[in-house]
């Protein structure tokens, strides 16, 4: 697998995780109705997710994540 499949699955999974549960807290805890739910979570887990990037170096191709919650780029060995 290549590593920009590698990261557009990794972007997927990441997303997932965060979209499906936002959606259930918004929908319980919230008064919106609607669209509104799954246009909310997936704005805020769009924001939230960590992106990931293949990137091609005199090395090679290397996999680097960057995050909200994080200063630095990190690479994904």
């Amino acid at each position: 697998m290549s590593k920009k499949t590698k990261a557009f699955v990794y972007q997927i999974i990441c997303f997932a995780i965060l979209f499906i549960p936002l959606r259930y807290i918004i929908g319980v805890y919230t008064g919106l109705i609607g669209y509104w739910i799954p246009l909310t979570s997936f704005v805020i887990a769009t924001i939230v997710t960590p992106k990931f990037q293949a990137v091609r170096t005199n090395e090679g191709e290397k996999l680097f994540v960057k995050w909200l919650f994080a200063k630095q780029v990190k690479e994904i060995k």
